[in-house]
């Protein structure tokens, strides 16, 4: 009875503990998956940061050029890179969406810089395609683009730097929900298989006694077997023989004395016949009909 309990409890048990480790797998890889994805935004917000210094710097590198040569192949750099600025502005706005309030001010203060940037880059090389290099140059010497560059570096220079902090920040917790979910797993899986050997032990204990108690009623039902045996060898035997003879001796009384016997005496005989007749009936019945036919046609 307790081993029974003891499996009806152990088994529930095992089942729901491996549904609880299963949850907390699931539940680690939802949030691995998480800072993954953080990790991944962090990256592409520093991809996007540089890529807008990247292209005002392509932006001034074909403006210069121009400027000194009047070659217009030397404005390809700042026309590739004035086309793809605008894009790389709005992939910036959108990495920075969830980001704190500071950097969405830097993002803006940068996207501002730059317009200030280009529009003081237009004029100057509007000036050299009207012919007017002196005064091109000039504008230039007064380091009006120079002091948004420069500003733009800052800018730039604190965007990255909070980024890194974030991507940092993604990192620590990804090494600390490793550590975690490694502690989880080894603890987890150490229950389980204690508890899974614990209930395959029980099992097996409970398999042992149900074979020694098979074995045990095996071997009751053997001697009872014997004991019926025996039972029906006497009856077959030294019981049928003494029913005979009761059957014999009543019925050679009736025919022989009946006539001497009282009345009662007669139906006593009577009553022994009869129940000797029962008795070898019942005696057949627990016997079995076919070798009752054979002790008879035999006898």
């Amino acid at each position: 009875m307790i081993r029974k309990a003891a499996l009806q409890i152990g088994v529930p048990t095992l089942l729901a503990f491996m549904a609880w480790n299963a949850y907390l797998a699931v539940n680690h890889l939802q949030r691995m998956q998480r800072i993954a994805a953080l990790t991944l935004e962090s990256s592409t917000i520093q991809a996007d940061i540089s890529d807008v210094q990247k292209d005002l710097t392509d932006m001034e590198t074909g403006q210069r050029g121009y400027l000194l040569t009047a070659d217009p192949a030397y404005l390809q750099p700042y026309t590739d890179a004035n086309g793809r600025i605008g894009t790389d502005f709005a992939s910036l706005r959108v990495g920075l969406a969830n980001r704190a309030q500071r950097e969405r001010s830097l993002e803006s203060q940068l996207e501002s810089l730059a317009k200030s940037k280009q529009a003081e880059m237009e004029r100057s090389i509007s000036l050299r395609q009207q012919g007017y290099r002196h005064r091109s140059f000039m504008l230039v010497d007064t380091n009006e683009g120079k002091g948004y560059m420069d500003e733009v570096r800052r800018i730039v220079s604190s965007l990255s730097s909070a980024e890194s902090s974030n991507f940092a920040a993604f990192d620590r917790e990804r090494i600390a929900a490793l550590k975690k979910v490694l502690s989880a797993t080894i603890i987890a899986n150490s229950g389980l298989f204690v508890l899974t050997a614990c209930l395959f032990g029980l099992i097996r204990r409970h398999g042992r006694l149900l074979g020694e108690e098979a074995a045990q009623s095996r071997q009751e039902l053997a001697e009872r077997d014997l004991q019926l045996e025996k039972l029906m060898s006497a009856l077959s035997g030294q019981a049928r023989s003494n029913i005979t003879a009761i059957n014999t001796n009543s019925r050679l009384l009736l025919e022989n004395y009946g006539g001497f016997l009282p009345r009662q005496g007669h139906e006593y005989a009577e009553q022994m016949k009869e129940a000797a007749t029962q008795m070898e009936r019942l005696r057949q019945d627990l016997i079995g009909r076919p070798g009752s036919e054979r002790e008879e046609k035999a006898a």
